[in-house]
């Protein structure tokens, strides 16, 4: 199998970062979207899938538990990335040069207060990767980009400003996926399941469902919802909790949620990561 671990974005991308800092042996392979991630290991291009599932700042990634469950992938690892943000340049350029910043969206809300600070306005790009792109290739040192360490190396530009983000704790949650699961691993930290399920159309199903997590002692440390094919009526859940499902009291959690359930799946075993600690 390929030695190749895919991400979606352009190269220098924070999922670029992921694959790095998590597989620093394998080649990153980058993709224009999360399905064409998804099909790099469902056809064999790429060994590994590399997922943004949440931050700590701006919650879940939109579209990406829509994707999981039908993804036909399972979850193995799970990695953690602090977001940096720095102010990147055209070689040479001065901080007081800079007229316009370029990033995506979300990165520009992160580093509003710099920005007013020192009069830098707003423009909104693709994302990124692609924005230090487009600043190292229009050569304007009046525009920068906002994007991180590994943008800045591949792109050949400057740190002007590191680390400008308002938030000194932001944080991106990866997911790590393969083509078959592995549930024979033993953390040292302990293990981490997740899985989607949908409550059963009885009165109090959810609240039923769930109790059997609190008697059995098991931590879930996510629970988040969403609607199904578009219906107002049909919701699906998405959960992670602490253990392995061979686990007797995760075991009996599992059966009693089943039993309130029309539908469960396990996405993934893994071992939890040492910076969820």
């Amino acid at each position: 199998m390929t030695q190749r671990i895919a991400f979606q974005g352009e190269p220098g991308a924070y999922s670029h970062q992921a694959c790095r800092d998590a597989r620093p042996e394998m080649e990153a392979l980058p993709c224009r979207t999360f399905e064409d991630v998804i099909e790099a290991v469902r056809t064999g291009d790429a060994a590994l899938a590399m997922l943004p599932v949440e931050n700590s700042t701006y919650g879940r990634v939109a579209d990406i538990h829509q994707l999981l469950p039908h993804s036909g992938l399972h979850i193995v690892n799970e990695a953690f990335v602090r977001v940096h943000i720095n102010l990147l340049g055209v070689p040479g350029t001065r901080l007081d040069e800079v007229t316009h910043a370029m990033s995506h969206t979300v990165l520009l809300g992160q580093c509003r207060e710099f920005l007013r600070i020192h009069g830098i306005h707003r423009v909104t790009g693709a994302d990124t990767a692609g924005s230090a792109q487009h600043v190292a290739e229009l050569g304007d040192r009046s525009l920068a980009a906002l994007a991180g360490d590994l943008a800045a190396e591949i792109y050949g530009l400057d740190v002007l400003a590191r680390h400008i983000e308002d938030h000194d704790k932001n944080t991106t949650r990866f997911l790590l996926m393969a083509s078959q699961p592995d549930w024979t691993r033993r953390g040292e930290l302990g293990m981490m399941t997740t899985f989607v399920f949908q409550v059963r159309n009885i009165p109090a199903a959810l609240y039923k469902a769930m109790g059997g997590f609190a008697t059995n002692g098991v931590n879930m440390t996510k629970l988040e919802s969403y609607m199904v094919d578009g219906s107002f009526t049909a919701t699906q859940f998405y959960a992670d909790i602490e253990g392995h499902p061979d686990d007797p009291h995760v075991k009996r959690a599992l059966e009693e949620l089943d039993y309130f359930t029309s539908h469960m799946e396990i996405l993934g075993v893994y071992p939890a990561d040492r910076k969820r600690h």
